[in-house]
């Protein structure tokens, strides 16, 4: 039985009734999360011999969302997730667990005591207990925990692997373990470090598309730490994107996506290009298509326009404004790397029909639909 059907039995519903998220996966019909903040991170700093990690490291995560952490290896998202569970302590700020304030210059709750749970890289399994037995450890004994390790163990679809050793099961297996013993003692919080960066990416998907619907299914609040673009986009109802210690911009995947406010953001969540540009009045021109100049705007430095791939449209013409100077195939698409007669160069992805060579001139334009966004010294002009 796949996890969305299980999932539905446990909640009780049909699964054929089970509605979509803008995450792309089902949220099994629950009452929409309250928005009162679960977790509040404000101003964090966090110092390692002198050097700086976290730099006004500041969050929000509502009740019952899932937040991803996103960003480049050493920006500070492990360090943040540690402050967060208890482990180390800031230099600085403040953390509010569920309106109550777990740490400040005045104290801080310790980590056993803050009712959140964490789901590590490396699954973190006691290789000398049993799956049930590790789902058990710290829960307080008596009849309630055999209950409730039951519950976990059919909510996560551990159903007749209780008594086996964790060298016996698949990595897939061993993270839903993991994440069976973190929400054992019902945290409010659940912070997981890159669970899935240990598999092969067949198997990475569907444990990641496993652990979503049970965390969906769940209600609970969670911060999830990743690399990855792709995953962070599908994992989360907003995203984080971290940069030198402090959030660089937090918003939903598609606000993320569409409108980064920095070349930094925009660079890192997906392909993107820049085009020199420049202003012509109240227009703001590029070498393959124009757009309004922000009327409010009066700000002179380097112009560009970001664009990506699939914004850009192209075929053969001997009077084109640009040359392919790449191609790649990625099966059902080619990747084309074209170089424009105006500086700069852009990537059009197109179908696998539109096959042409290195050496094309091509007529380069934004699609129908699609648009330039201006960007000056790096930093988006805002409409």
């Amino acid at each position: 039985m796949v996890i969305r059907d299980r999932l539905a039995k446990v909640s009780h519903q049909d699964p054929e009734h089970a509605t979509g998220t803008g995450s792309g996966v089902a949220d099994w019909d629950f009452a929409s999360p309250d928005e009162a903040p679960m977790l509040e991170c404000a101003g964090l700093t966090k110092q390692f011999d002198g050097v700086v990690v976290l730099n006004g490291f500041s969050v929000q995560v509502p009740q019952g969302r899932i937040l991803a952490l996103l960003g480049p290896s050493g920006c500070g998202k492990t360090t943040a997730l540690r402050l967060m569970a208890g482990f180390s302590n800031p230099d600085a700020g403040s953390i509010r667990l569920a309106s109550e304030t777990v740490y400040d210059q005045g104290g801080s709750t310790p980590p056993e005591k803050r009712r959140v749970g964490m789901v590590f890289q490396e699954g973190a399994l006691f290789p000398h207990l049993t799956v049930e037995q590790n789902i058990a450890y710290g829960l307080p004994k008596g009849e309630d925990s055999s209950q409730r390790v039951a519950d976990v163990v059919k909510l996560t679809g551990l159903e007749g692997l209780t008594q086996r050793m964790p060298y016996e099961l698949s990595g897939g297996q061993q993270q839903r373990v993991a994440l069976a013993r973190a929400l054992a003692p019902r945290p409010e919080l659940l912070l997981l470090d890159e669970p899935f960066s240990n598999l092969d990416p067949g198997l990475r998907e569907q444990v990641r598309r496993d652990v979503v619907a049970i965390l969906r299914s769940s209600g609970i609040t969670a911060v999830f730490v990743t690399h990855d673009q792709d995953e962070a986009m599908y994992v989360g109802d907003s995203i984080a994107v971290m940069n030198l210690g402090s959030i660089e911009q937090q918003g939903t995947p598609a606000e993320i996506f569409h409108q980064p406010r920095s070349k930094f953001v925009a660079e890192f969540i997906g392909m993107v290009d820049f085009v020199p540009a420049r202003q012509e009045g109240d227009t703001f021109s590029t070498s393959i298509g124009s757009t309004q100049w922000p009327s409010h705007v009066e700000r002179e430095g380097v112009l560009e326009a970001m664009v990506r791939p699939d914004c850009i449209d192209c075929h053969p013409s001997e009077d084109g404004n640009g040359v392919i100077v790449e191609r790649e195939f990625r099966g059902a698409f080619y990747l084309y790397w074209i170089a424009l007669d105006g500086g700069g160069t852009v990537r059009s992805l197109l179908s696998h029909t539109d096959e042409y060579d290195v050496g094309t001139r091509v007529a380069v334009q934004v699609r129908c639909g699609h648009s330039l966004k201006p960007f000056v010294d790096g930093v988006a002009l805002e409409d």
